[in-house]
């Protein structure tokens, strides 16, 4: 088996071996091989491995609201379950006090379908998603709701219900409380544009 001064390169053995003729009394054959031992030893695996954790930790961008749903499939589920469960709402549905909300629901399902997919794809882009949502009647903004809802006359009372049933379809996909509490801030926002045709019409 070769010896470890066998394994070095020629030039430090050599390097070594005058040293030791020197007469050196500082330094012995011994003390230079456990150096350069030393010098050459590899960093540990686990310490590079948490060294590389740790950057990661650091440099790792936090995902978007997109993704933490679960992408576009949650997102339709979810769409999907929530718009039936609209149409059904006693305050906002089919049987609802709004003669506006009331027809809709029970004259146009026929659109539905296509409610669902734009609703999907409002709630991609708002949350980050690489989707783009184009309104059929756009408002002031690209993800602006004012004309979409305006001739439906939505009072503030039933944009809460409809938050409401946001909220509870939501628990119904057990959607944790952080993803949950942003999704219905982002509804939230545009509160004053889907209630601006119920603003316009009151009486003055």
């Amino acid at each position: 088996m070769p010896s470890f001064k066998s394994a070095l390169p020629r030039s430090v053995a050599r390097a070594n071996e005058k040293m030791i003729q020197c007469g050196s009394t500082s330094m012995t054959r011994r003390s230079v091989v456990a150096g350069l031992a030393v010098a050459a030893a590899p960093v540990s695996p686990l310490a590079t491995a948490d060294s590389a954790r740790a950057q990661t930790t650091q440099t790792a961008p936090e995902k978007s609201l997109y993704e933490r749903l679960g992408g576009v499939f949650a997102i339709a589920a979810v769409v999907d379950y929530f718009s039936d469960a609209v149409v059904k709402n006693p305050v906002v549905g089919q049987k609802s006090k709004n003669p506006q909300l009331r027809e809709w629901h029970t004259k146009n399902l026929g659109r539905l379908p296509g409610l669902k997919f734009m609703r999907t794809l409002w709630v991609c882009s708002v949350s980050g998603g690489p989707f783009q949502y184009t309104a059929t009647r756009p408002g002031k903004t690209t993800l602006g709701l004012e004309e979409a809802h305006r001739d439906l006359r939505i009072s503030p009372a039933e944009f809460d219900e409809v938050a409401a049933e946001l909220g509870r379809t939501l628990d119904f996909f057990k959607v944790p409380q952080r993803e949950k509490a942003e999704v219905l801030s982002a509804f939230a926002a545009h509160k004053g544009e889907v209630t601006a045709g119920y603003v316009a019409a009151k009486p003055r």
